[in-house]
């Protein structure tokens, strides 16, 4: 027993950090209940008002606070005790899909609901993500990053599996989203209490001065992005995949229902499919959590995002020119597998090349690039989706995301060659 765990200690060495290992079991739970609301969400959106538009517009609501808070976020946790702020923000979280629970369980939920609801969980995404980012190097230290972004991409995606395939079996089993709801409400408590129990005992010593503006303070992780031309293409491309790409997502629901109905449908049929979909992009998602994981002591992290980059966007092409259920199964795990890997290669990428005193700042510039553009993309792609129908709109976003993501390879030819 010492030799396999000293040998699982060297293969993921965020795992020899109890403090770590305490943060990464209670996420595991936490993601799985997000990804049953996930699922249950959009669902029961679609079922309120059949219509792709309001998809798009609750996917606006969720992620227009990231546009809005994720800057000034990346200064104020430099500011804040992170494990503390994690917390706080899961909390106001709980609260969130306890309330929905409330309004559906109750019968009294409508679209403005969920969309109301969909932003104060945005807002309070927006800073915790921020904050929790910046504090795994103090739970897992800073050799250990790299396996610590990985092991959490891989609890994330874990989530995404299990999470829309437990969401499918309570929405049969119970009959109503709101069960769904309360069962994510729930699970972010394990979190809380995880953290709670946890320490930080890589601290990062404070870089900041405490007399500069909050201004002064955004201004120099900015001029920080403009002088490294590495850190700045990755926060373009993460722009333009979340403005073209990753909205798409947002259109499952609408593409289980119309796309690939069939004349033997029921409404147990349909949430079925649409946890079948939503569950292969999780499998592909979590296929490749596990392997950055597993290679997170890798260094070429830029032919990984490359590779990611495009195993996400031809998917999309072919999405848009041959739905039929089986090829969109398929297609979705591949979907799955580039976006993690490509977000894992980012992300790492980028703490691991960022001073201490810099990475909440420019963190935040990459969590905006990635999101806070994300509402429109999400508005662009609804519109395409209710007007064109869902098929044209991949075609599209995969397209422009092929032209736009390969220009910017063309442009800076290091990123591809970035090493971690």
């Amino acid at each position: 027993m010492p030799g396999i765990r000293l040998s699982i200690a060297q293969r993921f060495p965020a795992l020899a950090s109890r403090d770590f290992t305490l943060f990464l079991t209670g996420q595991i739970v936490s993601v799985i209940g997000t990804w049953m609301q996930n699922t249950a969400q959009p669902y029961l959106a679609y079922r309120i008002s059949g219509r792709p538009l309001d998809l798009g517009l609750i996917g606006f609501a969720a992620t227009l606070p990231t546009l809005l808070l994720a800057l000034p976020a990346g200064v104020l946790v430099e500011r804040w005790d992170k494990r503390r702020t994690v917390i706080i923000f899961q909390a106001i979280m709980s609260l969130q899909a306890f309330g929905l629970a409330a309004l559906t369980l109750t019968g009294h939920v409508q679209i403005w609901h969920i969309g109301v609801l969909a932003l104060i969980f945005g807002a309070a995404s927006a800073v915790e993500i921020t904050a929790r980012q910046a504090m795994l190097i103090e739970l897992a230290g800073r050799e250990a990053l790299p396996s610590a972004i990985a092991l959490q991409t891989t609890a994330f995606n874990v989530g995404r599996v299990i999470g829309p395939l437990t969401a499918s079996w309570l929405l049969t089993t119970t009959g109503t989203e709101g069960s769904v709801f309360l069962a994510n409400g729930v699970s972010f408590l394990f979190v809380i209490a995880g953290l709670f129990i946890a320490q930080t005992r890589y601290k990062v010593p404070r870089e900041v001065d405490a007399g500069k503006s909050l201004g002064l303070e955004f201004r120099e992780g900015l001029a920080y992005i403009r002088r490294n031309t590495l850190v700045a293409s990755i926060i373009l491309m993460a722009a333009l995949v979340g403005f073209f790409g990753f909205p798409l997502s947002q259109q499952i629901p609408a593409l289980a229902r119309d796309v690939l109905k069939m004349t033997s449908d029921t409404e147990a049929i349909v949430a079925t499919r649409t946890s079948y979909l939503y569950a292969a992009q999780g499998a592909g998602a979590m296929t490749a959590a596990f392997l950055a994981a597993y290679l997170s002591s890798a260094r070429n992290k830029g032919f990984m995002l490359s590779l990611g980059q495009v195993a996400l966007i031809l998917p999309l092409i072919l999405l848009g020119t041959v739905p039929t259920l089986h090829i969109s199964l398929v297609l979705l795990v591949f979907i799955g597998w580039g976006t993690v890997t490509q977000l894992v290669a980012m992300n790492t990428l980028i703490q691991v090349n960022v001073p201490n005193g810099l990475r909440g700042r420019v963190f935040s510039v990459f969590l905006w690039a990635l999101q806070g553009v994300a509402p429109f993309g999400s508005l662009l792609i609804g519109w395409l989706a209710q007007n064109w129908g869902v098929p044209l709109a991949a075609l599209v976003g995969g397209i422009i995301s092929l032209v736009t993501v390969g220009s910017l390879h063309l442009l800076n030819p290091l990123v591809h060659r970035a090493q971690a």
